[in-house]
């Protein structure tokens, strides 16, 4: 997963660069970045593919300080980033401003 250096944003390749839906920064999508992450244009049938969309609020909301506008609530997810056997990785996003952070256990 790319994140935006700007805003903190996941960011998802679109015409050949790296693009963040919140600020507008493009990263363009180097050899090195498609190693990193195996950025390809074919989708294997038996890949699940999630789709965001910011007009979708279907994440459970929780209280949460906004580190960059102060709103008192956040949309939140869980996802395994790093080994099985340590936790997963709490991601949470400003219902206000859109800001995306993460908190470990």
């Amino acid at each position: 997963m790319e994140f935006c250096p700007k805003c903190g944003t996941v960011m998802f390749p679109q015409d050949k660069q790296f693009h963040c839906k919140q600020c507008g920064y493009e990263r363009k999508i180097t050899k090195e970045l498609i190693k990193k992450y195996e950025v390809s244009e074919e989708v294997n049938t038996k890949e699940s593919i999630i789709f965001t969309d910011d007009k979708v609020k279907t994440l459970p909301t929780t209280r949460a300080i906004c580190p960059k506008c102060k709103n008192k609530e956040a949309f939140w997810w869980l996802q395994q980033t790093r080994r099985a056997d340590e936790s997963e990785t709490r991601f949470l996003r400003c219902t206000a401003c859109g800001y995306t952070w993460r908190e470990y256990d």
